[in-house]
């Protein structure tokens, strides 16, 4: 198997408003089969997600955007967002915005910014890659961050291979790989993080057919050995 991740270069700032899906095309050669990958304050941008904090301390809009707390220390804020993600200051950031004083939240639904995307290339162009919406996080146990995928469309996130046999014949009895997490992490490989690229398109991998959500991987409550 061949796999490829292609930036989708040339994109100028976004704004609210943003005909993204029409931005991607007009520069990038996608097909069917494609995984387009597409940076979160992308999406929250176009999607007017990015606030002024007009003398606000950041932190209020963090605990505003927190559907609870898991760990705090001063302004350092671990929490669950209101889509069920675990992540630091609940995914608000005030990188790569617009200038000092603004912040960027996350996207209200990414699986519905993803399946917008989807279908306006499906409609308007007549190519329909899955989608992702990717997100930097951090990791416990473990230093760094990587990209993740906090909106899916056209592919499940997880590929359940349990029941299956390995080379040796063994069944595997509970081996679920992310995907969608996997393959957010390659296309950061070529995005970047100060780079202004937002998109990447990555060919050649056979994502497992049909629709799922981002919030699929997370990890059930009954599940967590560690609230």
């Amino acid at each position: 198997m061949t796999l490829t991740i292609s930036a989708v270069e040339g994109l100028p700032e976004l704004r609210e408003g943003d005909d993204l899906a029409r931005m991607i095309a007009e520069r990038a050669d996608l097909l069917d089969g494609d995984v387009l990958v597409v940076a979160q304050k992308a999406i929250s941008k176009i999607e007017g997600r990015i606030v002024r904090l007009d003398g606000r301390k950041k932190v209020d809009v963090i605990l505003g955007e927190a559907k609870s707390v898991v760990r705090r220390r001063n302004d350092l804020i671990i929490a669950e967002t209101k889509h069920g993600f675990v992540c630091a200051s609940a995914g608000v950031d005030n990188s790569n915005t617009p200038g000092d004083g603004w912040i960027v939240l996350l996207p209200e639904d990414p699986d519905a910014s993803a399946a917008r995307i989807r279908s306006a290339l499906a409609e308007r162009f007549g190519v329909a890659p899955a989608v992702i919406v990717s997100d930097s996080f951090g990791r416990a146990w473990r230093q760094g961050t990587t990209d993740v995928a906090i909106g899916v469309a056209g592919m499940r996130p997880l590929l359940d291979l349990r029941g299956t046999r390995d080379a040796r014949g063994y069944e595997l009895a509970s081996t679920v790989i992310a995907v969608a997490d996997e393959l957010a992490g390659a296309a950061e490989l070529v995005m970047g993080k100060a780079d202004g690229i937002p998109a990447a398109i990555v060919r050649g991998f056979a994502v497992p057919e049909g629709e799922g959500s981002a919030r699929d991987v997370v990890m059930p409550p009954e599940r967590d050995r560690f609230p």
